[in-house]
């Protein structure tokens, strides 16, 4: 089956700014809940959702008494802080990769929020690239749950079967296929050091993802 959309996962795959959220995070708990997070808790936030953040600050900390949403919020607004200290790191071959693919419908599905997205977005200049963006507040369960993929191959109308998903993390590699699409997997980003063998291609930056690639990526899913 050849391929009819490219769905991306945002942090870790075109931008690298997951420990600029740990930070913002850290400073926003700090100020509005007077807790100090531990390095343990800046690095879970890589290459997760903030569903599964929330949980596990909920878990460590008793005395957390910010909602989901009102974490976010704060921690979207500590993040414009220090990208304005550190700047937003986009990785290599995320502008090219975008306009090479330009011909067919692309989408975002990330386990950010939809403010966070929309400020990586500006960064990178490619606001109006995407026909669908999926962020965090959009889905029920998020990676490696495959609903956000779904909903993203739905509204644009394409078989699951015709999506190539392209990730760093390995909740977002078992996601894409839970939804019987292929996955290319990005090493460049991955941090964290995520398992990415269940990916059909694995390339080490986006500069990699050629047309004959994603076609190699189609057939071996098959």
């Amino acid at each position: 089956m050849e391929v009819q959309a490219i769905l991306f996962d945002l942090d870790g795959t075109l931008v690298d700014s997951e420990r600029e959220s740990a930070e913002a995070m850290a400073r926003a708990l700090l100020e509005e809940q007077g807790i100090a997070i531990e390095q343990e808790d800046r690095d879970f936030v890589v290459g997760r959702s903030w569903v599964q953040i929330h949980e596990q600050l909920r878990s460590r900390y008793s005395h957390l008494a910010m909602s989901r949403d009102e974490l976010i919020a704060a921690t979207a607004a500590k993040r414009e802080d220090v990208f304005a200290e550190s700047g937003l790191t986009i990785l290599p071959g995320a502008r090219e990769v975008v306009a090479r693919f330009a011909y067919l419908p692309l989408a975002i599905v990330t386990g950010s929020s939809r403010v966070e997205m929309k400020q990586a977005l500006g960064a990178l200049g490619l606001a109006a690239s995407f026909a669908i963006t999926v962020a965090s507040e959009d889905v029920s369960t998020s990676k490696p749950s495959p609903d956000g993929y779904l909903q993203a191959a739905g509204h644009l109308g394409v078989d699951p079967r015709a999506c190539l998903v392209v990730e760093d993390s390995s909740a977002g590699i078992a996601a894409g296929v839970a939804a019987q699409m292929s996955v290319v997997a990005v090493g460049i980003g991955n941090y964290a050091g995520h398992d990415q063998s269940a990916a059909h291609e694995r390339i080490h930056t986006l500069d990699e993802l050629t047309g004959e690639l994603v076609a190699r990526a189609m057939v071996r899913r098959s």
